[in-house]
Parts: C-alpha cells; sequence; structure tokens
C-alpha cells in the first residue's frame, strides 16, 4: 500500500516530559485519517513535527514515501494545512488575506483564490476584515489558504472548530469530495467523534501520547459489539442493579444509557427490575457501539473533552 504519510518510532520529549511517543502512523494515498484524542494526547505536536514546526527528538517521518527531511521542499509544496488558530492580517478582508498568501506561494492566479472562497462559502465576504470574522469564518478561511493551491495532501488541526451544524455539515462534505473526486489525502484531528466517524476512513487513537490503535473504519463496524441500550433516568444505579441481580460485567455505562453487551438475559425482565428498582426507562433498542463509546472503552473512559 502506498502511505503519503508514514511514521516510525516518531517521538517528542520536552526535556523529562515525552509527548510522543514511538508513534507509527500509516496514512494511506487518497484517503481521509482521523487522529482522536483528548487534549494534551500528543495529536498536534505529531502534526507539528510532520510539517517542521517542531522537530523531532527520534524517529522518522516519510512524506510521499520520502524521507521529510531529504524531501522538504518538494514535499511542503504539494501540503496544505491548519494548525491551531489559522492566523491572517486583522485590517485586511478574507479575499485580501489570501492574495498576500498566493503571492508568497508564487503567484497563484485569482481564479483559485475565488475558487477557495467559494469552497468555505466566503465568496461573497467583500468588506468584513478578518477582525471582525467569527471563529467560525476565521476557520473556513484558514481551510480556504489551506487549499487554494490544489495540494495532494491536507493536514489540518480541528477544522471544524467554531462552526456551526450547516458549516460543519458543508466542511464535512467538502473534504469527504476533496479525498473521493480528486484524491486528496486528508489528516485530520478533531474531538467531535460523530463527525470523525462520517468522514473517516482510517482512524487513530492517541492517549498520553502513544498510538494505541490504529483500525480501517470498515474493520472498527465489523468488530464493534451488538448491544441493548437502555436509555434511562440513572445509569450508575442500573449498573449497580445489573451487577446484584446478574453479576453482569459485559456492559458499558454513559450518563444517561447503559448498554449490554450479554443477550442471556431476556430485555423484558431487565426493563421490568429497573422500572420494580424506580428507574424510568425511556428508551431501549438494540445498536451497535458507535466511533464515542468505542473510544471511551479503549481509553478507558471519560470521552475526549
Amino acid at each position: 500500500m502506498e502511505y503519503v504519510i508514514e511514521t516510525e518510532n516518531l517521538t517528542k520529549q520536552y526535556g523529562s516530559i515525552t509527548v510522543v511517543d514511538n508513534i507509527n502512523l500509516h496514512v494511506p494515498k487518497g484517503k481521509i485519517y482521523g487522529l482522536l484524542g483528548r487534549n494534551g494526547a500528543g495529536k498536534t505536536t505529531a502534526m507539528k513535527m510532520m510539517l517542521q514546526l517542531v522537530y523531532p527528538t527520534a524517529g522518522v517521518i516519510r512524506l510521499f514515501g520520502s524521507n521529510s527531511k531529504e524531501y522538504a521542499q518538494t514535499a511542503y509544496k504539494q501540503i496544505g494545512s491548519i494548525i491551531e488558530t489559522p492566523g491572517f492580517y486583522d485590517n485586511l478582508t478574507g479575499r485580501e488575506n489570501l492574495q498576500i498568501l498566493a503571492k508568497l506561494r508564487g503567484g497563484l492566479s485569482a481564479s483559485k483564490i475565488e475558487q477557495a472562497l467559494e469552497a468555505v462559502g466566503l465568496e461573497h465576504e467583500n468588506h468584513k476584515i478578518f477582525s471582525d470574522y467569527s471563529l467560525g469564518m476565521k476557520q473556513r478561511l484558514g481551510i480556504a489558504a489551506a487549499i487554494m493551491h490544489e495540494p495532494k495532501l491536507l493536514i489540518l488541526d480541528e477544522p471544524i472548530n467554531g462552526l456551526d451544524p450547516i458549516g460543519i455539515s458543508e466542511i464535512r462534505s467538502f473534504l469527504s469530495e476533496l479525498s473521493k473526486k480528486k484524491g486528496t489525502t486528508i489528516f485530520i484531528s478533531s474531538h467531535v467523534l460523530s463527525e470523525i466517524e462520517q468522514i473517516a476512513d482510517i482512524i487513530g487513537v492517541m492517549h498520553r501520547g502513544v498510538l494505541v490503535e490504529e483500525v480501517n473504519m470498515t474493520e472498527l463496524h465489523k468488530r464493534n459489539r451488538k448491544c441493548i441500550k437502555f436509555e434511562v433516568s440513572d445509569s450508575k444505579a442500573a449498573e449497580k442493579i445489573l451487577l446484584d441481580s446478574y453479576g453482569l460485567t459485559k456492559y458499558s455505562r454513559q450518563e444517561k444509557s447503559i448498554m449490554i453487551f450479554d443477550f442471556s438475559i431476556p430485555v423484558a425482565e431487565i426493563n421490568k427490575i429497573f422500572v420494580k428498582s424506580g428507574l424510568s426507562v425511556t428508551g431501549i433498542a438494540i445498536s451497535e457501539e458507535n466511533l464515542e463509546e468505542y473510544f471511551s472503552n479503549l481509553i478507558g473512559g471519560g470521552g475526549i473533552a
């Protein structure tokens, strides 16, 4: 398989603190790779090392099949990126900011700028300066800057941060189209698990600097377990009932629900004992673990935030 990004024992230390710990990433050509992890997991540091914004303590980064140190001048012309908050001139409009970037990149045509602005829905913001942009608009302009030279690889750190639901949907559709129709490889980090689940072909999960899993989404869906999901008024009480009454250990609990992976006890019986114990049961369904449940179980619960 051809990898656009491949790392070998990539490590970053600051003094005695290891932020990224011997990670081996594999990002196939033309795919969307979603990197998940709580804040502080090491995601942004890994991305910065790929872009030579931070230098590794140890390990190797290969971009487009070649060592990034030896291939940097050619490789980085083929990459678009957003790392943390995009930086632009506050007193200029979005179009004016992109015009400056276009000149720095070797004189991209005006049509490329217009196409990028249209792609992120900013083509009609002709007079508003950047300092008056909302956070979502700033993110959109950052994406426009990252794509206007039609890169082969996009590295995007939390690109939907600050966007409203409509904006998130539009960016999701846009990234999917870039990957499927133009073959652009996209490496994206996000704490919005439901969005990653909808667009990613592969996910990597980082926890405390370590890559704890790297899995194809198709394989993940095959692996995910079926469960009986009870929506209840008190999931902690429901958990205690399952333990005391049945000794069940195959379950997963969230704030208002509990997922049972043991089908040996009839659903009606569990529902009856919940109600008898004073719990309100507002929903029962046979379902499959979603990405958020998978993630929480993998790193020991608590979600990403």
